[in-house]
């Protein structure tokens, strides 16, 4: 079994819980169910390592640190990879992007960034009642954070908030979620086994208790709690975390559009859409899940759409070969056909997909047309291979349908003129966007939403950044 990291101590728990294969049904593991007790010991031994020892003051000891933890994830790769296709159901081909591989790289982004980074800005002087004074800014780490996960890309997601809080100078506890807890731990142990992490400074959880992450939420001695997950949630953080005012970041749900122009071209657009809804089985909150085309070619990239759908492989994730993996649990795959039986029923047009597949929590690549923008389906976020086709009547009319969501991760246009593209772009309220099928997903490029699809950005110099506190001084010349 796999343990838990507090105060730089691998332990146990009084109790466990399981961890199911999501391609199978059946029991992959069990993991020791944190209990309140044992979140206030890891919140206690965050604030003494922050509090009393060199981490949040020593740049290069931290430099030193991720570098090990970059070896360690790259030497433990391959039992990191079988872990999270066992345990997240992701494909053995997503283990090579952003479900692992991807992520390892964000530590030695932030250790490079760390070396390079001025934490002192020079404000120079300014002459206050007849006297020169010399001003300048200092960067400071922000204390003591809670980290709390998702589980459907949980490496990218841990290291995301991990390494740039770890840079800052922060201390951490970090909880992962609870149907992928075991690649959490595994994080935790490399850090223990194979780093010089000093004890308390990174603390790492898993529980199958509501109580764990409030106390994560709401313990004063937490100063900033970043977190992962859906919005209904992030809204119940925000307010839990409010009391104290903390620091609070948030990753959150998506209803991304897909944009197409009269001029794109559709084998490109058939392609795109069709293995971006399939990707880890639809379950991204930055996926495109709305597919926003003119009115006059609705049908025809409709057709072509469901032709790409046709040639994407599902089934077991350990197989090279297969696209698309299964959902997480049957609850989520429940959630999701019901999405989908209520959208026909109000008038979308189910073309292919819509079925649940045994064992495991399967469901087919699914495209509905003629979706009313206003409609369920358009409106709330599905977690599943589920997309929606919606007809536009040009471009100031694709905008407000882009638009017309509570939600602003990401987005994508399609057009011949990138220009016209851009433009479209830069009309859409997202933290993200995509021209033509451009990748902006990297350690260095920031990731955040609008609207409530979030509060802050993670990874690039602006995930460093919102770790860190500023703090003005002053002296007078003498």
């Amino acid at each position: 079994m796999k343990r838990l990291l507090i105060d730089g101590e691998l332990v146990g728990a009084d109790r466990a819980f399981d961890s199911l294969n999501p391609a199978t049904g059946e029991v992959l593991g069990q993991a020791p169910d944190a209990t309140v007790a044992q979140a206030e010991a890891a919140v206690a031994a965050a604030r003494r390592a922050f509090d009393t020892t060199s981490w949040s003051t020593d740049v290069q000891q931290r430099v030193r640190c991720l570098r090990q933890l970059h070896k360690a994830l790259v030497e433990h790769g391959d039992e990191l990879r079988e872990l999270t296709i066992a345990e997240v159901g992701a494909p053995r081909m997503l283990t090579y992007g952003a479900q692992l591989d991807q992520p390892i790289e964000i530590v030695r982004y932030y250790a490079d960034l760390l070396e390079g980074y001025a934490m002192t800005e020079d404000l120079g002087e300014v002459e206050v009642r007849g006297k020169p004074h010399r001003r300048w800014v200092e960067k400071e780490a922000g204390g003591v954070v809670s980290a709390i996960v998702a589980y459907n890309y949980p490496n990218q997601l841990a290291l995301a908030k991990l390494a740039p809080a770890l840079a800052a100078g922060c201390t951490v506890v970090l909880k992962g979620a609870p149907d992928t807890p075991l690649v959490t731990l595994a994080l935790g142990e490399l850090i223990a086994e194979h780093t010089d992490i000093p004890p308390g400074v990174v603390n790492v959880l898993a529980s199958s208790e509501v109580a764990v992450g409030e106390v994560l939420t709401t313990h004063p001695d937490v100063d900033i709690v970043t977190f992962t997950g859906s919005t209904a949630t992030g809204r119940k953080i925000m307010a839990a975390a409010s009391t104290t005012l903390k620091r609070v970041f948030l990753e959150l749900g998506g209803k991304s559009a897909s944009v197409v122009l009269d001029d794109a071209d559709l084998a490109t657009v058939a392609m795109f859409s069709a293995f971006a809804i399939c990707s880890h089985a639809g379950q991204g909150c930055a996926i495109t899940t709305r597919l926003v085309v003119p009115r006059e070619r609705h049908d025809e990239i409709v057709e072509q759409v469901a032709g790409m759908m046709s040639q994407i492989s599902y089934g077991d994730p350990a197989d090279q070969k297969t696209f698309m993996g299964p959902l997480i649990n049957a609850r989520q795959r429940d959630k999701v056909d019901g999405l989908v039986q209520r959208a026909v029923a109000a008038g979308a047009k189910l073309v292919t997909g819509g079925e649940k597949v045994d064992p495991g929590f399967f469901y087919t690549p699914t495209l509905l047309a003629g979706v009313d923008p206003d409609s369920e389906v358009a409106q709330e976020e599905v977690f599943g291979p589920v997309l929606a086709v919606i007809p536009h009547d040009g471009d100031d009319d694709a905008v407000r349908i882009a638009n017309n969501s509570i939600y602003g991760l990401s987005g994508g246009v399609f057009s011949a003129d990138e220009d016209r593209a851009i433009a479209v772009a830069r009309r859409i309220r997202s933290g993200t966007f995509s021209i033509n099928g451009g990748n902006y997903f990297h350690p260095d490029a920031p990731f955040g939403g609008y609207k409530q699809s979030g509060i802050g950005r993670e990874m690039g110099v602006a995930g460093l950044e919102e770790f860190l506190e500023s703090k003005t001084f002053a002296t007078v010349v003498a």
